[in-house]
């Protein structure tokens, strides 16, 4: 069963330096039927003006990360971390007993498009560690790639979570089928472009909570990027 949420439901949030929309209820956004979906918390699509971003401030026990679809945005965070996230990259940071980060527009000129995605862990206490690596088109075109794993699987990032994300590029002709394991579930996110799942067309911010489906099949794409989420079978995060 494919349950769908248009891009035009989720929470709004504009602060003039960001722009920003709320997949599931955060911040001043909450809604009680949008409180998440199995073990995934938070999809924040944001989009930051240049020079602008995020001061430093603390999280713990949460599995946060950032997948950037345009722009530059500069990391910082306690453990002595620095970096800047491309297109491409995709940095994970496993907060653990306590950790605190800034993010910020690396660039004066243009604005950076975002995702931060927030996993609840299945585990609280954990020393603070941070990952980034780059994953090239051509690793993701017309396929899905897998990009976190609780193993670390294929080079992909690891996390405290019995949970998968892939991400894929769809354009044409181009398609791919994921299987799903019995008594799983899934999250599809449309971070841009067009595409159909299963037959059923989505477009650029759309999401589909997925049950009782053992094959996700992606195809008819118009400069469709998409990251899947391979669940477990639970309706909220323990949160």
């Amino acid at each position: 069963m494919l349950e769908i949420r248009k891009a035009s439901e989720r929470g709004v949030a504009e602060h003039g330096w960001l722009s920003s929309r709320h997949t599931f209820s955060f911040a001043h956004y909450h809604d009680p039927k949008q409180m998440g979906f199995s073990d995934l918390l938070v999809i924040n699509d944001d989009r930051i003006a240049p020079g602008k971003g995020f001061g430093t401030h603390p999280h713990r026990d949460m599995e946060i990360f950032t997948y950037v679809l345009e722009g530059e945005l500069e990391h910082k965070d306690t453990m002595g971390t620095g970096s800047v996230i491309r297109p491409g990259d995709v940095q994970a940071m496993s907060a653990g007993r306590g950790v605190a980060h800034s993010e910020f527009n690396h660039s004066h000129s243009a604005l950076v498009h975002l995702l931060q995605i927030w996993i609840v862990p299945d585990r609280a206490g954990v020393t603070p560690r941070y990952q980034q690596t780059n994953f090239p088109v051509e690793q993701k075109r017309g396929k899905l790639r897998l990009i976190m794993s609780p193993d670390g699987a294929d080079g992909s990032l690891g996390l405290y979570q019995d949970a998968r994300v892939y991400a894929g590029l769809f354009d044409g002709s181009e398609q791919a089928t994921l299987s799903l394991p019995e008594n799983r579930y899934a999250y599809v996110h449309v971070a841009r472009g067009n595409v159909t799942l299963n037959g059923v067309a989505l477009s650029a911010g759309d999401g589909v909570r997925v049950r009782d489906e053992r094959a996700l099949t992606f195809a008819d794409g118009d400069q469709a990027e998409v990251l899947v989420f391979d669940l477990r079978a639970r309706e909220l995060p323990d949160f």
